[in-house]
């Protein structure tokens, strides 16, 4: 049995958010960089260009990509040989995300009591924790702090199974289209496909992790995110609404098997400023 003290966790986490709000991942930029190329409309390349610029300026002095550096959430992959010492890990995640955002002065947005008082909390926490129990004797860390615009544009529908895949086109489709500028595009749509309400959300969420543009190992997911992409790309919103070519840099899926009387769909929609970064233990 593997022994990982919280204190490690606590300064890993730290680290990994004050990193991720300063630094475009190079699969990010890469993206960007790749879309500007692309991009016909001149006002959706100049955009592409201040993203770009932004990037820069954000990692050369050390200052958030975004004034909304996001709702902290954490994948957790424990390794099931693994024994975490001196505390307790949930305790320490949020101990990491209090030290990252204060060490890197991060905007704080998070509330409590969501319908009423709305009284901010002062240092981000709680973080949104969730926890895979893994084979081995590592803990795996990803930290993806989620800005409101694009969250907020997130849906789920349970379609009738004859909607089949023609109706999930059309469904993220329509997601994207109503979403309009909101998120910030352009976008990476992420999207669940089967399991159950709550499953496919996080299917969704989690498929957002994926390197920008890496397609499903699997033949027939990865056809249906290419068509999917076609389509999103064809309804002119363009890069932060100004009616460009491009709207979405990828759509990533992720497949469940379901219940013969459902077909749960859901979108979770990122920024352009797609901030994740990870570590292990």
């Amino acid at each position: 049995m593997r022994e990982i003290k919280v204190s490690d966790v606590t300064e890993t986490i730290a680290r990994l958010f004050e990193h991720s709000c300063h630094y475009l991942p190079e699969d990010v930029l890469a993206a960007l960089k790749k879309a500007r190329e692309e991009e016909e409309s001149p006002v959706c390349r100049a955009v592409f260009d201040r993203m770009l610029e932004d990037a820069e300026i954000a990692g050369k002095e050390q200052i958030p990509l975004c004034q909304d550096t996001g709702v902290a959430i954490v994948f957790l992959e424990l390794g099931q040989e693994v024994h975490i010492t001196g505390g307790d890990l949930y305790t320490a995640v949020n101990e990491g995300v209090r030290r990252g955002y204060d060490r890197g002065y991060l905007r704080k947005s998070v509330v409590r009591q969501p319908f009423s008082a709305r009284v901010n909390t002062k240092d981000n926490t709680p973080a949104i924790i969730y926890t895979d129990i893994v084979p081995g004797d590592k803990l795996k860390i990803i930290a993806k702090p989620k800005g409101g615009g694009s969250e907020n544009m997130t849906r789920l529908t349970v379609l009738t199974p004859a909607k089949g895949r023609q109706g999930v086109i059309d469904y993220v489709v329509n997601r994207v289209d109503e979403s309009g500028s909101n998120p910030c595009p352009p976008v990476i749509v992420g999207v669940g496909i089967g399991g159950t309400a709550e499953r496919t959300m996080m299917m969704a969420k989690k498929a957002l992790l994926r390197k920008v543009g890496q397609p499903s190992p699997d033949a027939e997911v990865a056809e249906l995110e290419k068509d999917i992409l076609e389509r999103v790309n064809k309804l002119g919103i363009g890069a932060m609404g100004y009616g460009g070519r491009i709207t979405a840099l990828a759509v990533h899926a992720e497949v469940f098997p379901c219940h013969i009387a459902s077909l749960p769909v859901a979108v979770n929609l990122q920024c352009w400023c797609a901030r994740h970064e990870e570590a292990i233990l």
